[in-house]
């Protein structure tokens, strides 16, 4: 695995919006339905930090929570998962492999064919379309 991307706050505060700062450096959470324009067309979400592929537009769904929702990665290693037990519940945090910004989390209630739910801050997501 490439060595990952360190940044020191501030230089992460000048390539980052306020809120994606804090979405993404400090594990904040955006309002629901922040997103409700997010892109159908084919293409790859990446990560807003660093750029890397993190989610194709075909395992998007709409799940009705008001945050983006993918049923799986681009590829198992493009993110990681670690215990968050803050605001006293037991949730998996789902964070960049390559930068470790935080982009939201993984519940068992998605659809077919994972079951899975990866529940993103879309202010974390950038977008490339698929070129023809």
């Amino acid at each position: 695995m490439p060595e990952k991307i360190r940044k020191s706050d501030a230089e992460w505060k000048t390539q980052l919006s306020p809120l994606a700062y804090k979405v993404t450096r400090k594990g904040a959470t955006e309002r629901a339905g922040s997103h409700e324009d997010f892109p159908d067309a084919g293409g790859i979400f990446t990560c807003i930090c660093c750029g890397a592929p993190l989610f194709d537009t075909a395992a998007k769904y709409e799940s009705g929570s008001g945050w983006p929702s993918f049923f799986r990665p681009l590829s198992p290693d493009a993110i990681e998962e670690r215990a968050d037990n803050k605001l006293w519940m037991r949730r998996t945090e789902v964070v960049c492999a390559k930068c470790d910004a935080h982009l939201g989390h993984v519940f068992p209630d998605g659809p077919p064919p994972t079951g899975l739910r990866y529940c993103l801050n879309g202010v974390a997501l950038g977008f490339e379309s698929h070129k023809d």
